[in-house]
Parts: structure tokens; C-alpha cells; sequence
């Protein structure tokens, strides 16, 4: 090796221990200040719920405080912008859920690469999805409603509060061949509202958000969406088991950082929210809500994120769906 190699090998090898050295640095002082953990979705909704609950979890563990900031808008995008624009530097976290990969199966134009970025940290939860209708539908079954949706291909409209849940009743559509007109809404208290009015008829809605009208007698459950029952709920038939077999479908929620963000504070954040997610109050909390908490690695959570959106590409296609 001649001395000009040598002293540009050696000049590399300084830069990458000053950038550990940095990295290092900042992790041991992070953090010094409140934390903001931007929500892309209304207040109340599913997503936000879990959030905060997380955010007064992990900011016991960081010692400082997570500020939840909501800024709803396209189905999440100009909240997640705002991530993908903020500084890598561990202040600002974005709380995505399932229309993080969604956006990109319907060919939404965004303004940020979904995957290049953002730095993942954890996969957080999993929300159950039920079908509810409003009371005064003459439906009690799963194959009722078909029938009813059969029969009258008028009769029905289907409220969603997102993509996210929006493409899970169309595919229920589509394996049950019923009419119902999409009404989109902007969050779930807004949708739900318009459900137990009776201006919306139907709605495949996170558990975590509907759950509580149920209970109160304000909406009719018929099915979950999953694969498997609630625990707390578990006379409650899944969708597949009532009539459309091979029906999944779930909301999941997760947190990522601005790419950049350096590794030793990804690593701190992993462990802080993994520690909070499976804290025993935590997790009986999210069951009574009709979620799950899942804590991951954040290698594990960026491949998850790879799935999701080669799975919902494949669902968009099949039920014809595009970003409007």
C-alpha cells in the first residue's frame, strides 16, 4: 500500500470513529429535552389512543417527556412528511399504522420514500378489526349483512376513517360480491358518530375505537377481522368463521425516526419502547381495548414494513382500488 492510500485509508477510519465517537456521545446525552412524537391521524382515533399510551410509557422510561403531536391530513401523509423532513437527531418519532404501507399499494404520489426515509425503531401493536353495523339494520350475522348487500345493492354505505380501514372492507367486498358505497372520513370519531346516527350503515372499524359503542349498545358487532378471536370478546365469531373464509385483516401500529437518525439512539428508543409495550399494565390495557402490544427488534419491524406493502399491493390490485 503507497503512502497516499495508506493516509486515505487511515483518514476514512478516523472519520468512522469520530462518527461512532458522536454517535455514542449523543446517546449517552439523549435526551435533554421533551420528545415529539408526531401522529399523523385525529385525536381519539385507534392509532392515537395507542400512541399516547405509549408516549406516557416511554417518557417515564426516557425521563423526559413525549409530546403527542397530531397532524392529521391524506391519510397520514403530511404528518409523516413532516417526520421525513425533521432532524435525525432522536426528538421527533412518528407513530405510523397500517396506512403507512397502504398509501404506497394505492400508487399515492407521496412526498417521502416510505421506506428510505425513515429509520425503523419498533413495531408497537396490533389493533383487531370488527365489523359493526348500525342497530336499526335488520342484520344480526355476517350472512345477513351478505345477503341484505346482495339483495340490495343500495342499501348499504361503509364508513372508514382511513385507507386502513377503507381496504380491508373492500376486500371484504370483494370475496362476498356485496354493493356498498365508500363515505371516507377524517378519523374515527367523525365516522363513528355518523354510524350510530344511521347516516352510514357499516363500517369495519379498529376495535380500539368501536369497542366502547358496542359496549354502550350504540353499534351492533357482527365479526372480527382476524384470523383469530378476541380474547375479550371471545364469543364473538371471526369474519372468516361467519361466512368468508380465508378474511384477515388487522390495524398495526409501529414508530420510526427520521433516516439518519443515529444508531446508538435507534438502539436506546428500541429498548425503551419495547420495555414499555410489554410492561404487564400496558399490555392488559391494549387487551381491553381489543389491541395487542408487540415490542420487535428494529431490523425486525423494517422487514414487517417490507411485507406489509408487497401484501397490500396484492389486495389493491385484486379489489381495484387506487388512490383517488
Amino acid at each position: 500500500m503507497n503512502r497516499h492510500s495508506f493516509a486515505r485509508h487511515a483518514a476514512i477510519a478516523a472519520s468512522s470513529l469520530l462518527a461512532c465517537a458522536a454517535g455514542a456521545h449523543a446517546a449517552s446525552a439523549y435526551p435533554d429535552r421533551p420528545v415529539r412524537m408526531i401522529v399523523p391521524f385525529t385525536p381519539g382515533g385507534g392509532t392515537d389512543l395507542v400512541a399516547r399510551m405509549i408516549a406516557q410509557k416511554l417518557g417515564e422510561n426516557l425521563g423526559q417527556p413525549v409530546v403527542v403531536d397530531n397532524r392529521p391530513a391524506v391519510d397520514g401523509v403530511v404528518g409523516t412528511e413532516i417526520a421525513a423532513r425533521s432532524q435525525p437527531d432522536g426528538y421527533t418519532l412518528l407513530q405510523v399504522s397500517t396506512s403507512h404501507a397502504i398509501n404506497v399499494a394505492l400508487g399515492r404520489k407521496l412526498p417521502y420514500d416510505t421506506l428510505k426515509d425513515f429509520s425503523p425503531i419498533a413495531h408497537t401493536a396490533n389493533q383487531q378489526l370488527i365489523l359493526v353495523v348500525n342497530p336499526t339494520l335488520p342484520v344480526r350475522t355476517v350472512k345477513e349483512l351478505i345477503a341484505l348487500g346482495r339483495a340490495k345493492p343500495d342499501a348499504l354505505n361503509y364508513g372508514s376513517s382511513s385507507n386502513a380501514t377503507a381496504l380491508p372492507t373492500e376486500l371484504f367486498k370483494a370475496m362476498t360480491g356485496i354493493q356498498a358505497q365508500h363515505i371516507p372520513y377524517k378519523g374515527s370519531p367523525p365516522m363513528l358518530a355518523d354510524l350510530i346516527a344511521g347516516q352510514i350503515q357499516m363500517s369495519i372499524a379498529a376495535a380500539i375505537s368501536a369497542i366502547p359503542q358496542v359496549k354502550a349498545g350504540k353499534l351492533r358487532v357482527l365479526a372480527i377481522g382476524d384470523s383469530r378471536r378476541s380474547s375479550e370478546m371471545p364469543d364473538l365469531p371471526t369474519i372468516a368463521e361467519a361466512g368468508v373464509p380465508g378474511y384477515q385483516a388487522t390495524i398495526w401500529s409501529g414508530l420510526l425516526a427520521p433516516a439518519g437518525t443515529p444508531a446508538p439512539i435507534i438502539e436506546r428508543l428500541n429498548r425503551e419502547v419495547v420495555k414499555a409495550v410489554r410492561a404487564p399494565d400496558f399490555r392488559a390495557k391494549l387487551l381491553e381495548l381489543g389491541a395487542e402490544s408487540v415490542g420487535s427488534t428494529a431490523a425486525e419491524w423494517g422487514a414487517f414494513l417490507r411485507n406489509e406493502i408487497d401484501k397490500w399491493q396484492k389486495i389493491a390490485k385484486r379489489a381495484g382500488m387506487r388512490a383517488e
